[in-house]
């Protein structure tokens, strides 16, 4: 049997090398569009975010934020405080740099392998820039952006509601502090021995590692969609959805192109913004590759969240966008 797999497995790699040769033209059209979506959308949405990140965890905003949001994130997500960074930090950044905030926060020590699992299933949020800006264009309509945010959002927050007793954190109540918070963020910053410039170095290297192991990702996801497109004969709706669930950019996209009703195009955009692509979570995985944080939660969460999110915008579409 496991031979039979390393024959398949080579099989496949062999046919992959074969349409790469054969239609070079299109495949090579792939990759320029993943260029092209680094370009416009990856880059600019993420590296800002990445890098400051990284410099605030290094100063103390995960202890500021944990000691200000402990009694919230553990009463509304029965989890670490120092989660509400990773919260926060996503909800304006988008996925995956939520992959990128649990593992340091991780490896850290700050939070523990229960606790990374927990944010990273509630924390995917698509980057409100890309909603906003992107879908809104694909879709012709800014209203129906703002609509599909919203849900997109609901959806990832009713999925931390439903994952309170997935090894809930055991936090002890105490009274909001601004001063105490003030305190840890400035304990964590005079304990910090690195020079600025170390720092900085260090903040750049790695967010620009991590945007390349993400274009990476988006173009071997592209030049499989364009592989697919030639040997698989589908409907164009169903191509569309298709091409989405591998890679959302290019399935957005072309579903903003179908004649269909806004109403669906709304519908099966925010449930591929939900689910990621397997794009995403690709890219997830490869940044969480050397830790032990669970992926399959991860998955089946995306799968719940797309659902969720679906249904609020499918009744809710009618009474807000219509009325």
């Amino acid at each position: 049997m496991k031979k039979l797999k390393s024959v398949f497995i080579m099989l496949f790699l062999l046919f992959i090398g074969f349409e790469i040769l054969t239609d070079s033209k299109s495949i090579l059209n792939s990759v320029s569009f993943s260029l092209l979506i680094f370009k416009e959308n990856v880059f600019p949405s993420l590296f800002p975010f990445l890098v400051l990140s990284s410099l605030l965890i290094n100063y103390g905003f995960v202890e500021f934020m944990g000691t200000l949001f402990k009694n919230f994130m553990n009463k509304l997500f029965k989890i670490n405080g120092e989660c509400a960074f990773i919260f926060f930090m996503s909800i304006i950044s988008g996925n995956p740099a939520n992959a990128k905030y649990t593992r340091e926060l991780y490896i850290s020590g700050k939070i523990n392998k229960y606790e990374a699992t927990k944010i990273l299933c509630f924390s995917a949020f698509t980057s409100p820039l890309f909603i906003l800006g992107s879908v809104s264009l694909f879709l012709n309509s800014k209203k129906a952006a703002v609509l599909i945010l919203i849900c997109h959002y609901l959806g990832n927050i009713i999925i931390g509601i439903l994952m309170r007793g997935y090894h809930p954190s055991k936090i002890s109540k105490e009274k909001v502090s601004l001063g105490k918070a003030i305190d840890r963020m400035h304990n964590k910053r005079i304990s910090n021995k690195e020079s600025f410039g170390i720092i900085i170095t260090n903040s750049l290297m790695n967010s620009i590692n991590t945007l390349l192991l993400i274009l990476g990702v988006i173009t071997v996801c592209l030049v499989f969609t364009t592989i697919i497109d030639n040997n698989i004969n589908l409907n164009s709706v169903f191509q569309s959805i298709l091409n989405g669930f591998v890679e959302m950019t290019q399935g957005i996209r072309y579903i903003g192109k179908e004649i269909i009703p806004l109403k669906l195009k709304s519908v099966l955009t925010v449930m591929i913004l939900s689910f990621g692509g397997f794009s995403v979570h690709l890219q997830i995985m490869s940044i969480l590759s050397d830790t032990d944080i669970k992926y399959f939660p991860f998955f089946l969460s995306r799968v719940i969240c797309s659902i969720i999110s679906s249904i609020l915008l499918y009744f809710s579409f009618d009474l807000i966008l219509m009325s």
